[in-house]
């Protein structure tokens, strides 16, 4: 975006978790990401008066008001959820100083993580009038851009930014890898098909469902990565055990940035069986590194990046036989993994930074023009 000759690109954060170290509870680890997240832009951490947790005043940063008052920015563009303070005041700030507020979510669903039914019904009467606020709504996938014309909010009024990853690097860091040495370090013989979980051992990520559909392949062709951390790890050691495939299941604890490209680059398919997974970036991840990915019908990233790619890969979320199945026949014939990366890798070509920038200058365009008239 700052190279972007149409945007003067002015970052303010709220938080620089990720960027200086953070106890992440759902890894249930200290994180800070290995690769640079603050060069080659304009930015400013506003200080944040909040307690840092998950809630309203989580994030407080009243500093954001001043900024917005003072800067005669032609638009803002807030990432920051609705869910907390700092959103209230960038928006409150924005309307007194008549600049477009631009804004929008990743949900592709109104169902909260916690399917919990008073924040379902609170959602279907709030969201309207919510999203109704922005100039401009904007959204990362098509399943979101549905959730929103479902919602009312007219056509013209929301734009497609897609999310994205830095494709070159991936791609770049990819071709790299000594794929034979990362498959040896997880005693993989080069006919193993290595099937990979990527993420947090956490109970919406349903990453058992993935071992208990693998140990149904009664196959030694095949084994199983888990490249990730979280509080369900126990439970699926000891189901490994349970279910005699522990010799054939691998837990790599978390893996940084760095490292995902060797982990993407020496598996043969990911798979993500989440029931709430607003898009999941592992799939652009893991497709520029050539790694096709199956999936859940609960994954944002599955139409756009999974779809298109080959819509058989996608099952219904909970469907042990149905993810099962897809594992079997892949592992029937095995020659295809490696035709389906190459079709992941080159889908990534048009779902790249490039898109989401041009997506972002329209979103503004739009804004500014309908402010000014």
């Amino acid at each position: 975006m700052s190279r972007h000759p149409q945007l003067d690109l002015q970052v303010a954060y709220c938080t620089l978790r990720g960027a200086e170290p953070v106890h992440d509870p759902d890894f249930n680890t200290t994180i800070q990401w290995d690769v640079p997240l603050l060069d080659g832009y304009n930015w400013v951490e506003i200080p944040n008066r909040g307690s840092g947790s998950d809630s309203f005043f989580g994030l407080y940063n009243p500093g954001l008001v001043k900024l917005i008052r003072t800067g005669k920015f032609d638009a803002v563009l807030c990432y920051a959820s609705y869910r907390c303070a700092s959103f209230w005041l960038a928006y409150f700030a924005s309307r007194l100083s008549r600049t477009p507020f631009i804004f929008g979510t990743d949900a592709s669903s109104l169902v909260p993580r916690d399917a919990s039914r008073w924040k379902f019904l609170i959602k279907k009467i709030l969201w309207p009038f919510l999203f109704a606020r922005a100039d401009q709504v904007i959204v990362p996938s098509s399943a979101t851009r549905e959730l929103m014309l479902s919602l009312r909010i007219p056509p013209e009024r929301i734009t497609l930014t897609n999310y994205s990853v830095d494709n070159d690097w991936w791609q770049a860091e990819s071709e790299k890898v000594d794929r034979h040495a990362v498959r040896a370090g997880w005693n993989a013989k080069p006919s193993t098909v290595v099937i990979l979980f990527c993420g947090k051992l956490q109970p919406w990520k349903r990453p058992m469902d993935l071992l208990q559909a693998f140990a149904r392949l009664h196959s030694k062709d095949a084994i199983l990565i888990y490249a990730g951390e979280g509080p369900l790890r126990p439970l699926l050691e000891n189901e490994a055990v349970s279910l005699d495939i522990a010799d054939r299941v691998r837990f790599l604890g978390f893996r940084n940035q760095s490292q995902l490209p060797a982990v993407y680059t020496a598996a043969d398919l990911m798979v993500l069986p989440s029931v709430y997974e607003p898009f999941a970036v592992v799939v652009n991840e893991a497709s520029c590194c050539g790694c096709p990915v199956a999936s859940s019908d609960r994954v944002g990233a599955s139409r756009d990046l999974i779809a298109t790619v080959n819509p058989g890969l996608i099952y219904p979320c909970g469907d042990l036989e149905a993810l099962a199945a897809i594992l079997r026949n892949l592992l029937a014939r095995p020659a295809q993994l490696p035709e389906l990366g190459r079709a992941a890798r080159q889908r990534m070509a048009t779902w790249s930074p490039r898109e989401t920038v041009a997506g972002t200058v329209e979103a503004v365009g739009k804004a500014v023009k309908r402010k000014r008239r």
